[in-house]
Formats: structure tokens, sequence, C-alpha cells
């Protein structure tokens, strides 16, 4: 994926776009973000939802059935703080998403971090570490157990 200027997107490039699909809840923008055989991980994940999504129609499988048309509405990154690492392809996200939740009728706060690879200008790896806790409070269900 390249830049208007012609350049590969590197890692903060890809961030931002990722950001501001998920704002503006662009599957396709979304999901060409994504390397044919990208990885995407949940670590720290509900019971129902997959720790793992492996390929690119996997995830688009995923956004499909659980986000484009779901309960939530992301109006914003805040406190965003994003660290190199040695690897110029890898950087290490500190952020808080926030928005509003059809399911409950209140605004929301999901604070998470994210560690993504990035290659030739897509993701082909990401790594979310997203909390559950307040991931559930948002979509109206009971804590995990």
């Amino acid at each position: 994926m390249t830049d208007s200027k012609g350049t590969t997107a590197g890692p903060r490039d890809v961030l931002a776009r990722y950001q501001q699909a998920s704002i503006d809840k662009e599957l396709d923008v979304m999901v060409d973000l994504y390397a044919e055989d990208a990885v995407h991980e949940f670590p720290f994940s509900r019971p129902d939802i997959p720790s793992e999504l492996r390929g690119r129609e996997a995830i688009r499988a995923f956004l499909e059935a659980n986000w484009k048309d779901g309960p939530l509405r992301y109006d914003a990154y805040r406190d965003v703080v994003v660290r190199d690492t040695t690897d110029p392809g890898v950087i290490v996200v500190e952020r808080v998403a926030v928005g509003f939740s059809n399911a409950t009728g209140r605004d929301f706060a999901l604070p998470n971090i994210v560690v993504m690879t990035v290659r030739e200008g897509r993701i082909v790896h990401f790594r979310d570490y997203v909390n559950i806790l307040a991931a559930s409070e948002a979509l109206g269900l009971a804590p995990p157990s």
C-alpha cells in the first residue's frame, strides 16, 4: 500500500488509516489495510470472541458479523501514544477509543494496547489487547467469567 506520494505506507500511516476506518465503519477500507495472510489476535478475549483470526477473509467475516452493524459507534481515539521498536515495521500503541453504545444508550471509553506489524504497507500482525471488562460494559454484557 502506498501513500499519496507513491511511497510505501509505514506503521504510523497505517494506524491512522485504521483508526479512521474504525470511526467511519468503512469495511472495505479496513480490510484492505491487512495483508492476505495477516493475523489479528485478541490475547484477552471473551469466550464468545475468537482469540485469533487468520487471513484477510477471516478478518472480513469477523468484521462483517461483529463490527460493521454492531452497537458501538467509535467517535475518536484519544490519548494515543505510539512507541517505536527496534523493528521499523512494528509499533506499540496505547489508546482509548471513545464513542456511543446503542446497546446501553451511553458513551463509552475502551482503553487498549496494540502491537502492530506492517510490511509493504499492510498489516501482517495485529495484537489487540482490548480491555474486555470495558468492552463488556460498553456492549451491555455481563463481565466474562
